[in-house]
């Protein structure tokens, strides 16, 4: 598969825009036509989880319904629609002896992406990884392989698309795992998609560079100037939204001096929503229902109705607390002093950094990139929602009339 996908790489790079635009198009009509086969795939999937006993948020991941299948196929028409990143000149310098150096963007080339639960990331990392020129290897978890494998016949099967530039690894063994992450010589990035162990398992192993989102503790920190109704609804919307995703909330920050105005009204939205609470002595102290929490509750990445919940003195507390406890994924504040606003942006060193919104927007679509690949909490060589233009390097095109260096 490593060298198939090796050799089928310039040609995919070397489709001009409409065509790339057009396979898109086509697999986006695929699924739609297909959508009952990837439904009865992933009803099969979804009853061998629950018989394992999979947890709520993580069939949550695995569901696809008719909404979801017609998401996954209009995120491919985005993609489709968005400008094509290949050939652009990054930079044009032109030197005195006359020599005209572009900086252009290229694909990467070969892309393994390896990921868990969620299904639609077949559909997501395949288009944006073509859209990119790139060809792709795709290896899913156990619990989603029925769905998995439905979807990418549904795309591969479309005209117009390079023999072997998508292709799905038909073993869930992990074995096959150890084997592609050897492959150096054909495979020039991995994604791992999925829980911390998988992405530490991948790093660990690999002779590839791989781009990696390790977990997602997002924090939300209540300033003292904020409006407290709207800290409510974003942190309500935050941890209540979809529990089960990385950019969730996981941990409350609140201002000493606001606290007593707004965790028992954050109490009590939680416990509508079904959210156990975990607090430090001082939200204990106003909220008595919260459980304590624990050295490792800061660390936590929930997945699940759980929040841990500090009251902090100022902002530099929570920052500290951002900075030793945080991921680096997503991290709010809510305040109405554009000061403190400018610090947290500045000094928080997180992918996405919000004033006044809610993490939950940290997503290729919510960002205008379309169907994403990944979430980023690395620096190198992508951050953050991972879409078509990170899928691809640059190289150098020099031109000359005869010049020599002598």
């Amino acid at each position: 598969m490593g060298r198939r996908a090796r050799s089928a790489a310039p040609r995919v790079a070397g489709l001009d825009t409409d065509t790339r635009n057009g396979v898109l198009d086509a697999m986006a009509a695929s699924l739609i036509e297909s959508r009952d086969a990837i439904a009865a795939a992933n009803t099969r999937d979804c009853v061998s989880a629950r018989a394992t006993g999979l947890s709520a948020a993580l069939i949550d991941r695995l569901l696809l319904d008719a909404s979801r299948i017609e998401a996954m196929a209009d995120g491919l028409r985005q993609v489709a629609a968005q400008p094509d990143p290949l050939g652009v000149d990054l930079a044009v310098m032109r030197r005195p002896n006359g020599l005209i150096i572009r900086k252009v963007r290229v694909p990467l080339g070969v892309i393994a992406v390896i990921y868990e639960s969620r299904p639609n990331v077949t559909a997501d990392a395949a288009a944006v990884c073509f859209k990119a020129g790139n060809a792709i290897i795709l290896r899913g978890g156990s619990e989603a392989a029925a769905s998995n494998a439905a979807i990418c016949e549904a795309m591969t099967a479309v005209v117009g698309l390079p023999a072997d530039a998508i292709q799905m690894i038909p073993t869930t063994d992990r074995a096959a795992v150890r084997s592609l992450l050897g492959l150096d010589q054909m495979i020039d990035l991995v994604i791992p998609r999925g829980g911390e162990s998988l992405i530490r398992a991948v790093a660990e192993q690999s002779r590839i560079p791989v781009l990696k989102h390790y977990k997602g503790v997002c924090h939300v920190y209540v300033d003292r100037a904020a409006d407290l109704d709207m800290a409510l609804a974003i942190a309500v919307d935050a941890k209540c939204g979809r529990p089960g995703v990385c950019n969730a909330m996981e941990t409350l920050l609140v201002h000493e001096a606001v606290a007593e105005a707004f965790l028992p009204r954050l109490a009590d939205a939680m416990d509508a929503g079904g959210v156990e609470l975990r607090g430090d002595e001082r939200t204990r102290a106003l909220v008595p229902k919260a459980s304590p929490a624990s050295e490792s509750d800061w660390y936590e990445e929930y997945l699940d109705l759980i929040l841990a919940v500090r009251v902090v003195a100022d902002i530099e507390a929570a920052m500290r607390h951002i900075d030793q406890y945080g991921t680096r994924h997503s991290d709010v504040i809510v305040t109405a002093d554009s000061e403190a606003a400018l610090r947290f942006t500045t000094e928080v060193d997180s992918a996405a950094v919000y004033v006044n919104a809610s993490s939950r927007f940290t997503d290729g679509a919510e960002f205008g990139l379309g169907a994403e690949i990944g979430i980023s909490t690395d620096k190198l060589h992508a951050r953050g929602p991972c879409g078509v233009e990170e899928m691809t390097t640059y190289k150098y095109v020099i031109e000359g009339n005869g010049q020599v260096r002598g």
